[in-house]
């Protein structure tokens, strides 16, 4: 058998262990610490736009406390775009309120500024707005930011961004995870960079930081007894968690060079063949980190199907992915409303593949790969 190529796995730089050392060293074994706080301080020196970032155990419980901070309630309404991993969408409920599905728009596969209207519509005939609504920067795709923006401005509500997979993307040269009231990013070991598990909260105010730490530190009340006013939650990251996070910040650009180098390699191999689109930028507006390279296969002009490809991969030990498939698809959430008469995310869904796009793919990697598909082709 040959050696695993896998979708997007960790690549450490080697200073990680400076700061992991560190941590022993100093014995901050703990959810604070130096590494903490200046991991939170590296990332909002990234960001820019007068970011203040919270260090989180997942990206997941940073959109739990961002709905938590825009007092959603039981029984409210978020908007959530369809087509995205089920962490945009869970913590919807655990605050007990009800998605709404939105569908994507062709461009970037992200959610349609069309349907968002459409939707906000229907609510507003209703007299029941959301309190929010999720967009994603899917695969790193930066989303329509402009449109989106303006669409939720005039109906009042607050946007929220999952920019998890899109850490080092841009629109109009602003970072993604600076556009939202707040945003989220994650550090799963999949992602761009990694603490191993993790995830951050951004918000532009001190603020909503501050009321952040003190829900993810299970809201302790400054008494110096441990007094209790409201539920809180253990979603702090730890230290020593943060310490790979901070090594990692050391190449992060490094990491989205490598990435986008994978779609460069991807879109010439695929350049040729009639039927398959490669999820690529729209126009020079769009800065796309690439985590992932992900297709778009017309069976019936390009000869073969997704499956077809995914399968002939999987025999020769290569990972690859469909798109995720939409939450208004999923079980779990098959009450759901959703919007979208263009139905894009479902014919993604039905012929979209992630291809292998790991920062550390090497050389011999790409011609396995490009083997695979020439075998398809023939």
């Amino acid at each position: 058998m040959k050696p695993k190529i896998w979708l997007s796995s960790p690549h450490m730089g080697g200073a990680e262990i400076k700061y992991i050392q560190e941590a022993f060293d100093q014995n901050w074994i703990a959810p604070l610490g130096p590494n903490v706080n200046n991991f939170e301080l590296d990332l909002e020196n990234y960001l820019n736009h007068n970011s203040k970032v919270t260090a989180l155990s997942s990206g997941t419980s940073a959109l739990h406390l961002a709905l938590m901070m825009c007092n959603v309630k039981r029984g409210e309404e978020v908007f959530c775009q369809s087509m995205t991993f089920s962490a945009s969408a869970n913590p919807i409920t655990y605050v007990g309120a009800h998605p709404v599905f939105i569908d994507s728009e062709p461009d970037t596969w992200n959610m349609c500024p069309e349907a968002l209207r459409e939707a906000l519509e229907d609510r507003a005939v209703r007299g029941k707005l959301p309190k929010a609504v999720i967009v994603v920067h899917l695969y790193g795709m930066p989303a329509k930011m402009d449109e989106i923006l303006q669409v939720c401005e005039e109906y009042g509500v607050t946007l929220l961004e999952d920019a998890a997979e899109a850490l080092g993307s841009t629109y109009k040269s602003q970072k993604c995870g600076t556009f939202g009231q707040m945003a989220i990013l994650s550090f799963n070991g999949n992602k761009i960079i990694t603490t191993s598990g993790g995830g951050a909260l951004v918000s532009k105010s001190f603020a909503r930081k501050k009321r952040a730490i003190f829900l993810s530190t299970q809201a302790r009340e400054d008494a110096p007894h441990y007094e209790h006013a409201e539920i809180g939650y253990n979603y702090r990251l730890s230290n020593v968690s943060a310490g790979i996070g901070r090594g990692q910040m050391e190449v992060l650009d490094e990491r989205i060079e490598a990435r986008r180098a994978n779609h460069r390699f991807y879109s010439e191999l695929f350049s040729e063949i009639d039927g398959v689109e490669v999820l690529t930028e729209p126009n020079s507006d769009y800065f796309s980190n690439h985590w992932l390279t992900a297709i778009n296969i017309n069976p019936e002009v390009a000869g073969f199907s997704r499956e077809d490809l995914r399968v002939r991969f999987e025999r020769e030990n290569i990972e690859s992915r469909p798109l995720w498939k939409p939450m208004h698809m999923q079980p779990v959430f098959e009450e759901a409303h959703y919007f979208g008469s263009g139905h894009v995310a479902e014919k993604l869904f039905d012929n979209g593949l992630c291809l292998p796009s790991g920062s550390n793919l090497t050389d011999a990697e790409r011609a396995r790969i490009a083997e695979v598909l020439n075998k398809v082709l023939v």
